[in-house]
């Protein structure tokens, strides 16, 4: 049984609590970011909910499309190479036709082209299909047309292609297949198999969180998280559903070393109801805990904005490996949570895929398959700066790259 929604009552009734200390407290001190708001909270719960049927529903629905396993994946790797050759032949059409003129421009007086609006007589012997080829590719349609052809080409290749990509590795690194090839004897399941299994999976968790705000496709996926301007209990239950398209370092390495996979899953449910509890703004600091946990003080400055903040504190239950691996930071100032550009919207659907959306049109209007790699694997911050998006500041966007 799934820890977490055997955890479902125990959410509901820490929110009822939540929600009167901070009735009070804003009585008392007036509003703050840390209040519910219903929309805001709907959204979020609505997105909890999504989370839980998700793992169920969507890989039932991508399993056609594994290469190698569905009867579709042979036709998901193609459309993706196809996609790939046209938009390649469109860019080079687009570079050769980018000297074409728009309408109203002054006309060339080049030699070259003086001699294309010469007349040419029937027995013309420069007149041939290289000459026809020049005139079609100067024609003033033709680079605008190819750069579209080429963008929704590069798209498709994109989401063909990585869907492709992770629907593979989510098989290969499945915890089963670790199991199988374990090089530790079984562990069994007593309480040094738990500590170990619940250790390892924090350990994993640091560095897919991480991985998950420094490249932009584990961005998109996690940004879900992060999308809400209110901090409170609620906003911990606001959870991604888009696992499908991430490739995550693979929990089931764990399994390498005698814990079973079934340790592995409880491990993942003690590692998200420990999570819970740390979005809160009515718990303040905690003092010799905070050195080695994570804490509400040390997760709130993980959903902050503010510069100081961003990128910082990415562990679950242990604050050690931020410390050890330089991405830890005290809070200090006041936080300001969301994102650096607000979405202002309590829409689900929006939500889960502006970011997605934001990121394929970055493809669409790039013009090198350089820069479209780029825009899905660089940091955020990345894109934004390279589309002059409104990003803190360009010294930001260097030092952390998802700057929102």
């Amino acid at each position: 049984m799934d820890l977490t929604v055997l955890a479902i009552p125990g959410y509901v009734a820490s929110m009822g609590l939540e929600f009167r200390a901070l009735e009070r407290r804003r009585a008392e001190q007036g509003p703050s970011a840390a209040d519910y708001e219903w929309r805001d909270t709907i959204t979020s719960l609505t997105m909890g909910f999504a989370s839980l049927a998700a793992p169920i529903v969507v890989p039932k629905l991508v399993r056609p499309l594994v290469p190698g396993k569905g009867h579709y994946g042979k036709v998901l790797v193609g459309t993706a190479l196809g996609a790939l050759a046209v938009s390649v032949a469109a860019d080079a059409i687009a570079r050769r036709a980018g000297g074409c003129r728009e309408a109203g421009d002054p006309p060339d007086s080049s030699p070259r082209a003086r001699e294309d609006r010469a007349p040419e007589s029937d027995a013309s012997p420069t007149r041939g299909p290289r000459r026809l080829l020049r005139r079609a590719l100067q024609h003033r349609h033709t680079g605008p047309a190819a750069r579209r052809v080429a963008g929704a080409a590069a798209v498709t290749a994109v989401t063909t292609g990585g869907l492709a990509i992770t629907t593979s590795w989510a098989t290969l690194t499945a915890p089963h297949r670790f199991w199988a090839r374990r090089f530790v004897r079984d562990l069994g399941t007593g309480p040094g198999a738990i500590v170990l299994a619940v250790l390892g999976w924090d350990f994993i968790y640091y560095w897919n969180h991480r991985f998950q705000h420094e490249s932009r496709y584990m961005w998109a996926h996690h940004v879900v998280h992060h999308s809400s301007e209110r901090y409170n209990l609620s906003t911990a239950l606001r959870q991604p559903v888009a696992e499908v398209l991430c490739t995550f370092l693979p929990y089931g390495l764990l399994s390498f070393f005698g814990i079973r996979p079934a340790l592995v899953e409880t491990a993942r449910g003690v590692n998200l109801i420990y999570q819970y509890w740390i979005h809160t703004d009515t718990i303040r600091k905690l003092g010799w805990f905070e050195q080695w946990f994570n804490t509400p003080s040390h997760h709130r400055v993980h959903h902050g904005s503010n510069r100081e903040y961003i990128d910082r504190n990415h562990g679950s239950i242990f604050i050690v490996w931020d410390r050890l691996f330089g991405t830890f930071q005290e809070e200090r100032a006041p936080v300001v949570y969301g994102l650096t550009s607000n979405i202002k919207t309590f829409n689900p659907f929006r939500v889960i895929g502006r970011e997605y959306s934001d990121m394929l049109r970055d493809v669409a209007n790039a013009t090198t398959w350089r820069d479209r790699v780029a825009h899905v694997v660089r940091g955020p911050g990345w894109s934004y700066a390279r589309r002059s998006a409104p990003v803190r500041s360009a010294v930001l966007v260097e030092e952390h790259p998802s700057a929102v």
